[in-house]
């Protein structure tokens, strides 16, 4: 059974930093490829950051130099830094695996979810 658990979201003011985290099992996040994704309250979900199977890194345009991605092959986790955060970096979190055919930043091409957690930057 796959399970990614999201961690390390809560309330900061617009400058501060936040590290999430997600913790898999069940799927190897090294031989995945891995995102994250955002939702805001009325809004879509966006994808923030993919890796693709432990290689390239893509950014949303909206955060790149601000938030960056790694992940701990050891632990099986992966995490997302963020860094100069603003109000309108807002949301919930997802952690998202195991990318199928489906484009890039599209939420269907993943087949693992977790559960999300909640970022709320305030200015």
């Amino acid at each position: 059974q796959v399970q990614l658990v999201e961690s390390g979201g809560g309330s900061v003011q617009a400058g501060g930093s936040l590290r999430l985290s997600c913790a898999a099992s069940g799927v190897t996040v090294s031989l995945n490829s891995v995102a994250w994704f955002r939702q805001a309250q009325g809004k879509e979900r966006e994808g923030v950051v993919v890796n693709l199977l432990g290689n390239d890194t893509y950014y949303n345009d909206s955060v790149k130099g601000r938030f960056t991605f790694s992940q701990d092959n050891a632990k099986n986790t992966v995490y997302l830094q963020m860094n100069s955060l603003k109000p309108e970096d807002t949301a919930m979190y997802y952690c998202a695996a195991a990318k199928n055919g489906g484009p890039l930043w599209a939420a269907d091409s993943y087949n693992y979810w977790g559960q999300g957690t909640q970022v709320t930057v305030s200015s």
